[in-house]
């Protein structure tokens, strides 16, 4: 039973991803989905070849469907589910890899202020117009808000794990002053996009946006997955080092590579909380804390939930709730739940 568990989790996103191309605001046949689908596959099998063989084009595909249900399938639907999905991958497996290296369940990805950086970037980018956009001065700054932590989470030439979460709450302070300053000062229209990006949403998807995302959470995941055994070294804590292992250039490497995608993910999509608590420690109560299997895992349920719920989130009313809102109100009793039967410490 737990095999058949493990490995329907593992192609979950293949499931979560057609019912979520079913689902929306506009009616569409699930046979033409599928056929649409379909056919825009063998598009872009056939344009490859023609690149590969220069211009020989061996098969001519039309897709013979209104352009209707092509704008909202391609354009608006299909780019909103992809994102979505890797944007939960990220923010799953940076809650899986820092839970590992602080040995508590309750950390999660935010911890490093990842998320009041880049809001205080769109918040800047949104109330000043600079015209450089919202999502790379999102991008900046929460790398800029990742900088800052480890800086000043290095004593004496070191980071522990609880110089950097002091650190954390330090720069989580500075940038949330930072933005509330901002908000005080802009004007009201202005105000309501800062207030609505903050919530968090996918509602601004398109092929943009995973074109430039997807590279960068594609690799990071690919590295720490290539890399999982060593979770199960870091989560042993001080005795790792007993048998020869560099514990502190490993802690770095990790959470360099979780502060990547995780702020690329919140420059896309702004902030969308308690993902990177909810997934992992699921996973983890039902195949435990190996990090063989907890990793694949947490990136494939962590793809799954996140478009499930952004699906819900379009659906389940006649205007769209903000998924940072439903993914709180999802988070709170289980962050409740998790804390009254850890105490806050690790049970692995």
């Amino acid at each position: 039973m737990r095999r058949f568990l493990f490995l329907f989790l593992l192609v979950s996103p293949i499931f979560a991803f057609f019912i979520s191309l079913f689902i929306g605001a506009y009616h569409m046949p699930m046979v033409n989905i599928i056929n649409m689908v379909f056919l825009k596959s063998l598009q872009l099998i056939s344009g490859v070849l023609a690149k590969i063989t220069l211009g020989k084009l061996y098969f001519d595909v039309q897709i013979p469907y209104p352009s209707v249900y092509q704008t909202v399938l391609f354009k608006i639907r299909l780019p909103r589910v992809l994102l979505a999905m890797i944007v939960g991958s990220a923010l799953a497996v940076s809650g899986a890899v820092l839970q590992a290296i602080f040995r508590n369940p309750l950390v999660n990805s935010y911890i490093l202020g990842i998320s009041s950086g880049a809001a205080f970037g769109a918040a800047l980018a949104i109330g000043l117009s600079l015209g450089l956009g919202v999502t790379p001065l999102a991008f900046a700054f929460a790398l800029l808000a990742v900088f800052l932590t480890t800086s000043l989470a290095k004593i004496g030439g070191r980071i522990t794990p609880v110089s950097l979460i002091l650190a954390g709450v330090i720069v989580n302070a500075f940038f949330s002053a930072l933005t509330s300053l901002l908000k005080f000062l802009m004007e009201h229209e202005k105000l309501a996009s800062v207030v609505y990006w903050l919530m968090g949403s996918f509602a601004n998807a398109d092929w943009h946006s995973l074109k430039v995302a997807f590279p960068i959470i594609f690799a990071g995941c690919i590295i720490i997955s290539l890399m999982r055994w060593q979770l199960n070294v870091l989560s042993f804590g001080e005795e790792a080092k007993l048998v020869g292992v560099e514990t502190e250039k490993l802690k770095f490497a990790f959470i360099l590579i979780v502060s990547l995608i995780t702020a690329a993910s919140v420059a896309f999509c702004g902030i969308i909380g308690w993902v990177g608590l909810m997934i992992p420690h699921m996973v983890r109560m039902a195949f435990g804390p190996d990090h063989k299997k907890l990793i694949p895992l947490s990136i494939t349920l962590g793809a799954s939930f996140m478009v499930l719920a952004d699906t819900l989130a379009r659906s389940i009313a006649t205007y769209e709730i903000p998924i940072g809102i439903l993914t709180t109100l999802l988070g709170i009793p289980f962050f409740a739940y998790l804390l009254r039967k850890t105490g806050g410490g690790w049970h692995a």
